[in-house]
């Protein structure tokens, strides 16, 4: 836990001053405010939660799941039982 503790810091910090750089390179100060820093983390936050929602519930209904190179096999596991 501690490996990850300092990047990701130093990540959260970038993406938190991005709008701030983006605007000294001449993008539209408006644009890069809305598109920077604390709104990026709740978009990205969102889809993460989204996804992880639909696939718990194809888990739940026996689906295979939305990627086949997911965590979550599905029927695809299951052997076959003779009858």
């Amino acid at each position: 836990m501690s490996r990850i503790t300092l990047p990701g810091a130093i990540f959260l910090a970038f993406v938190a001053i991005l709008p701030a750089f983006a605007s000294l390179i001449g993008i539209n100060q408006n644009f890069a405010s809305f598109y920077g820093g604390t709104s990026l983390l709740i978009m990205v936050g969102v889809i993460l939660d989204t996804l992880q929602q639909i696939e718990s519930q194809l888990l739940m209904r026996k689906y295979d799941g939305l990627m086949k190179s997911g965590r979550i096999k599905g029927r695809s596991t299951m052997s076959a039982v003779p009858q």
